[in-house]
C-alpha cells in the first residue's frame, strides 16, 4: 500500500508540477513481483458450487459491447434482449450488468431495456482515439446522458498523458464527470498504449483522483488490452485509493477476454486483492461482446453434464 495520507489528496492537482511530483511519487511496479503473482493467482482453481456460483456473478458483470461502423437499430434491439435474458430457455440465468453502444444508438437500447435493470453505456469522448476538441468531446457525452445513457465510458487522451500533460489529462476527466450528471463515468485507461505498469499505476491514480467512478483497462481496439498485471496494478489503486479515502471505486477489465476460464481467474485475482466487497457488478465490469457466450456454455454444462454446439448461444 502506498504511504500517501488523505490530505495529500487535496491539493495535488494544483498544478501540472505539483501533480506530476505526486505521480512520480507513486510506488514504483516490480513487473516482474506483479507478472509472478498474477501468474500465480491465476493457478488457483474452484469447483462444483463455487464454480457455478463465478459464472453466474461474471454474467452478471458483463456490459454486453458492440461498438463496430457497421452497427444497426437491430443488432442493438438483439444485443439488449440477450442481455436482458442471456438464456431464453433458462429463466435463472442472471442478466447482464449493461450494453454498451454508440451514442447515437442510446436511444435504441433505451426503449428495448425499459422495465428491465440492465444499465445502459455509452463510450463517448471521441472513443478510441480521444483526438478531439474538450468542446467535442463534452458534447459526446451531454448527448448520450440526455438519450437515457446511464454509465459514460470515456476514453484518456493517451498523448497527452504519455507527453507528461497530466493536469490536461485530470481537468478533462472532471468536466467529463460533471458533463455525465447522473451517470456513472468509467475512464479507459488504454493499457496497451501506455506500454507499462508504472504508466498503468499514475493513469489509474490520476483517473481516481479526478472523480472516475470506475478505470478501465481498454478500448478493446488496441492488443494487448486486460492483461494480468494490469489488472493487478489497477486493482491495487483502488484497494489503496479506498484505504486513504474510504471510497469505494470500480473496475472494468475490457478487451481480449473470451472464455468463462480467464474470466473465474480475475474473479479469483479480485477477492484476494481487494476482497469480495468488489465481487458485484457496482465494482467490477468485463467488457466483452464474446465472453458471454462461453460463460452460458460453462453454465449450461454444469447443469446438464455435457457440452453444446455453438447453435446454443446466439450469434452477437
Amino acid at each position: 500500500m502506498t504511504t500517501l495520507a488523505r490530505d495529500d489528496l487535496t491539493s495535488v492537482a494544483r498544478d501540472d508540477a505539483t501533480l506530476r511530483r505526486f505521480l512520480h511519487g507513486l510506488p514504483g511496479v516490480d513487473q516482474v513481483g506483479a507478472e509472478g503473482r498474477a501468474a500465480s493467482l491465476a493457478t488457483r482453481s474452484i469447483k462444483t458450487t463455487a464454480k457455478a456460483w463465478a459464472i453466474d456473478t461474471a454474467i452478471s458483470m458483463v456490459d454486453l459491447t458492440t461498438l463496430e461502423g457497421a452497427d444497426t437499430h437491430g443488432k442493438v434491439r438483439s444485443l439488449c434482449a440477450k442481455a436482458a435474458r442471456p438464456d431464453p430457455s433458462d429463466p435463472t440465468a442472471p442478466a447482464a450488468a449493461a450494453v454498451c453502444v454508440y451514442p447515437d444508438l442510446v436511444a435504441t437500447a433505451v426503449d428495448a431495456l425499459r422495465g428491465t435493470d440492465v444499465q445502459i453505456a455509452s463510450v463517448a469522448t471521441a472513443f478510441p482515439s480521444g483526438r478531439a476538441s474538450l468542446a467535442t468531446k463534452l458534447h459526446d457525452v451531454r448527448e448520450a446522458v440526455a438519450a437515457g445513457a446511464t454509465e459514460i465510458d470515456m476514453v484518456i487522451d493517451r498523448g497527452a498523458f504519455l507527453s507528461g500533460r497530466y493536469l490536461q489529462v485530470f481537468e478533462e476527466i472532471v468536466a467529463t464527470k460533471a458533463a455525465c450528471g447522473p451517470a456513472h463515468l468509467k475512464v479507459i485507461l488504454e493499457t496497451g498504449e501506455l506500454a507499462t505498469l508504472d504508466n498503468a499505476r499514475r493513469a489509474s491514480w490520476l483517473a481516481l483522483i479526478a472523480g472516475g467512478d470506475f478505470i478501465k483497462t481498454s478500448t478493446g481496439k488496441v492488443s494487448p488490452a486486460a492483461t494480468p498485471p494490469v489488472a493487478l496494478v489497477m486493482l491495487e489503486a483502488v484497494r489503496d485509493f479506498r484505504a486513504i479515502t474510504g471510497q469505494l471505486r470500480g473496475v472494468k477489465l475490457a478487451g481480449g477476454i473470451r472464455t468463462s476460464k480467464e474470466a473465474v481467474r480475475y474473479l479469483v485475482m479480485v477477492n484476494e486483492v481487494v476482497g469480495d466487497e468488489w465481487l458485484h457488478p457496482a465494482l467490477l465490469r468485463f467488457g466483452a461482446s464474446s465472453l458471454l457466450n462461453d460463460l452460458l456454455q460453462q453454465r449450461h454444462k454444469m447443469t446438464t453434464g455435457h457440452y453444446d454446439g455453438p447453435d446454443y448461444v446466439t450469434v452477437d
